[in-house]
């Protein structure tokens, strides 16, 4: 991922540099459950534990005659340690370094501890994008604006209401990732084709618990591919979930409508050749992002399949969509945040826009209103509808309505003001969470 769309936060779990550690962590965890067992000498795990390390730079010298990163790796531990303890190479101890195991049983299971924390990450982040949400709802929920269907302003709503549908919205992506977070922290150490030729089960799960992870209960030479896809399904929904409020944003900041916007700091630049330009350019590139992450899912979801025990062709996308989704996701998550942070709200122009209609926005409730009081739906559509047609060429609605023969017939002055009072039509809006 190119750093313009990078957290730091997820950099931390899955730059190459904490790849490998985390490869050195499973690695370090299989040598103490065997030397736990009594495999591993005392003085040999002494020392494992002494010199285990690596270089970045000596991983690659190695790769280049092994065109294998996992075996570089070993090998530069390997020589790590028999350099640092002083040892023969024939005797080192770094002998007990992926002792019976294969590439996977470290990719695997490192693989499953970054996803596990990257995870938390997310939820922390969303955690922290809820907080503006309700933000917003408690100082802002009570303010009246137009609702739009088909882009047409349809009938009053509250700024409330749009925050409540983000607030639950992220509420679900958030109870997604934490059943993901469970469902991903599985690990494997159960040998070239999971048949735990060499590693049974009772040192696998104690190799595994070290680690903060369950033992896949079928490995192959891989985990299933289908808890991966799972929550890269579950990243791609958020990211959806993410465009939406971003979408409503750019919509709302259109200038014809101009009921928020974004922040505008002092010396930016919203156009190289119009420089009155205020664009909602952070909304933007929050939608243009989701689409990377819906397309990364499914490119996950390709990869549930492979041939017999394992092939290779997760590798490859694997080492792109896993780091890049979660970074682009975070990434979404906090600039939502950051543009919710610094939205200006512009409740005139909301009370502009829901007037451009005139009391239009209630024929709903005039149609109700006369079915309640026993004309037929058909019928009351009718009266509502030909009163709003009289409208459309000048008249007033609500004067139409009071001098209407039918109305007059079924309704009593009361019952009319009730029709046409904003107030009424939103007594049932949302209110904000108090806590």
């Amino acid at each position: 991922m190119i750093e313009r769309y990078t957290t730091a936060a997820m950099t931390a779990i899955w730059s190459r540099q904490a790849k490998y550690e985390r490869w050195l962590a499973v690695e370090l965890a299989i040598c103490e459950a065997y030397a736990e067992s009594g495999v591993i000498p005392a003085a040999d795990m002494a020392a494992i534990r002494d010199h285990s390390r690596f270089t970045l730079e000596r991983c690659d010298e190695i790769e280049q005659e092994t065109r294998h990163d996992l075996v570089a790796f070993v090998r530069c531990v390997s020589e790590e340690i028999t350099k640092g303890g002083g040892f023969k190479p024939k005797t080192s101890p770094s002998r007990w370094v992926h002792f019976g195991v294969t590439s996977y049983d470290c990719i695997d299971t490192a693989l499953a501890m970054m996803m596990r924390d990257a995870c938390t990450v997310l939820i922390e982040s969303t955690d922290r994008l809820i907080a503006q949400v309700v933000r917003l709802w408690r100082e802002f929920g009570r303010t009246p604006c137009i609702g739009r269907t088909h882009g047409i302003h349809a009938e009053p709503i509250t700024f409330g209401h749009k925050c409540e549908g983000w607030y639950h919205e992220l509420q679900r992506s958030k109870l997604r990732l934490e059943e993901s977070r469970e469902e991903i922290a599985v690990g494997k150490v159960s040998g070239a084709v999971g048949i735990h030729a060499h590693v049974d089960r009772s040192l696998e799960a104690s190799i595994c618990q070290r680690l903060g992870l369950r033992p896949d209960p079928s490995s192959t030479q891989i985990v299933a591919r289908d808890r991966h896809a799972h929550l890269m399904s579950v990243m791609a929904v958020m990211a959806g979930s993410l465009e939406r409020i971003a979408t409503e944003l750019r919509n709302l900041q259109r200038t014809e409508i101009l009921e928020v916007q974004e922040e505008f700091a002092a010396g930016q630049t919203g156009s190289s050749a119009m420089p009155h330009k205020r664009n909602p350019w952070n909304a933007e590139t929050v939608c243009g992002l989701a689409r990377l992450v819906r397309g990364n899912a499914h490119a996950m979801l390709e990869s549930v399949m492979t041939w017999h025990e394992r092939d290779l062709t997760n590798s490859s996308l694997e080492r792109i969509v896993f780091p890049d989704t979660f970074q682009l996701v975070d990434f979404m998550t906090n600039r939502v945040e950051r543009i919710l942070r610094g939205l200006t709200i512009l409740p005139e122009n909301m009370a502009r826009n829901l007037r451009q209609m005139g009391d239009l926005v209630f024929s709903e409730h005039v149609m109700v209103s006369l079915i309640r009081k026993g004309l037929s739906r058909e019928d009351a559509y009718k009266v509502a509808q030909r009163n709003a047609a009289r409208t459309w060429d000048g008249e007033d609605f609500k004067t139409c309505i009071e001098n209407d023969p039918d109305v007059l017939r079924l309704l009593n002055k009361e019952e009319v003001e009730e029709i046409f009072d904003l107030q009424h039509h939103l007594r049932n809006a949302p209110a904000a969470p108090s806590s």
